[in-house]
């Protein structure tokens, strides 16, 4: 579980780097769709976060540690 927490946050990571670099780089050429590629990235700096914590609480539900099972 602790490396698929890892591995998870570190896509999150690249993704969000990648959408700030793109929308930085379409900034400075001076491209009309800045201003949206920058909301676009202002929303998935809260929307990946929150999808990311809601696959690992359904995985957690999921997936039971059998050493629970076997302290009961």
């Amino acid at each position: 579980m602790k490396n698929l927490k890892r591995i998870l946050a570190l896509i999150a990571a690249i993704g969000l780097f990648g959408m700030y670099a793109c929308t930085l780089i379409f900034a400075l050429i001076g491209s009309p769709n800045a201003t949206s590629l920058l909301w676009a990235s202002i929303a998935c700096t809260i929307i990946l976060p929150v999808l990311l914590y809601g696959y690992l609480l359904v995985y957690k539900l999921t997936h039971h540690d059998h050493e629970d099972d076997d302290t009961r």
